[in-house]
């Protein structure tokens, strides 16, 4: 597989890589091993995951896989600290919840650092320097290699970044940062993306696929083994509207026409975007990962692309539109 440098930085990642939101809940060792194995085998490097993903399991587990499975060198780990199971407080970003959830991290990874950690999301109550100089501990003390925020807008992007270049000392550059992106969510192109291009921080997609929705498995009935029919169904029910729906035929018409599936196309499109460093592909199972894996030999024609481009353009207006038309 392709690989690609992170960001503005000497670290080099696989253009694609793979997520473990589901392990360790509804993905179990057997097949959570099925999937790194075919990754790895598939030239794959960058795999990512969180603390808060299944409580923890999704690190424990992936750390038992890396013992003998899959070889550490051979693999980037990201990982995110940040977000708490408290209804009164989403995301802590405060200095000692993030190194004390790193270090937990790694104690379930087993593994003496990360080679990216991420902040999950911004903590409005925090102040953000207090959150960056943690990031700069992480760095210093050897436990993280590289560091991104994930979640993070515009603004918030665009802070955290100048901060890290104005402020006094040397400050650890963030390398990436992690938001939702795909024919169905172009929401970033407004702002997150711009900013990240001009700043130099590697942009990785999570839910590149729309929530499972391009690949088409939606078109006319909502599969009984799918996210649409489990306790996910309003996590999916946002993109079954008439708009996606026009968006996933327009995917469908591109797929028949290049002989080959709607998940390589609507796959492809968000990997070769502007800005992008690696989509965050999740799997239900191996097999399913092989098939999304698979897209590696395939690049969109660039008549493909903007007829894509055309029918899932987000509407951005004032203050985003040119003045000189105005």
């Amino acid at each position: 597989m392709e690989l690609r440098h992170l960001g503005r930085t000497g670290l080099r990642v696989s253009r694609l890589g793979l997520g473990t939101l589901t392990w360790g809940r509804d993905t179990g060792e057997h097949e959570a091993a099925d999937q790194l194995k075919a990754f790895w085998e598939a030239g794959g490097t960058l795999v990512d995951t969180a603390d808060v993903y299944a409580d923890g399991e999704a690190e424990y587990l992936l750390g038992r896989l890396l013992e003998g499975l899959v070889p550490r060198r051979d693999l980037q780990i990201a990982t995110k600290a940040g977000s708490v199971p408290d209804p009164n407080r989403r995301f802590d970003g405060s200095r000692g919840h993030l190194l004390a959830a790193l270090d937990a991290s790694l104690e379930r990874l087993g593994t003496d650092h990360v080679d990216l950690w991420q902040v999950h999301a911004f903590d409005p109550v925090t102040p953000l320097e207090e959150t960056l100089q943690a990031l700069d501990i992480a760095v210093s003390s050897g436990r993280a290699r590289y560091v991104g925020v994930s979640n993070f807008c515009g603004w918030q992007l665009a802070k955290a970044a100048t901060w890290q270049l104005a402020s006094s000392g040397a400050h650890t550059r963030l390398a990436s940062t992690q938001m939702e992106y795909s024919l169905l969510q172009r929401g970033v192109e407004r702002e997150v993306l711009p900013a990240a291009l001009d700043l130099g921080i590697g942009l990785l997609p999570s839910s590149p696929l729309g929530r499972g929705v391009l690949t088409g498995k939606y078109r006319h009935m909502t599969p009984s083994d799918s996210r649409g029919a489990s306790e996910l169904a309003a996590f999916v029910a946002p993109y079954l509207d008439e708009e996606a729906s026009r968006i996933v035929d327009a995917v469908a018409i591109a797929a028949d026409g290049l002989a080959t599936s709607a998940l390589h196309v609507a796959l492809a499109w968000v990997r070769d975007r502007p800005g992008v460093t690696a989509p965050i592909v999740g799997a239900r199972n191996a097999r399913q990962l092989r098939t999304a894996l698979s897209v590696e030999a395939l690049s969109l024609p660039d008549e493909i692309c903007q007829a894509l481009d055309d029918v899932s353009a987000p509407v951005h207006r004032y203050p985003d539109q040119d003045w000189s038309t105005l």
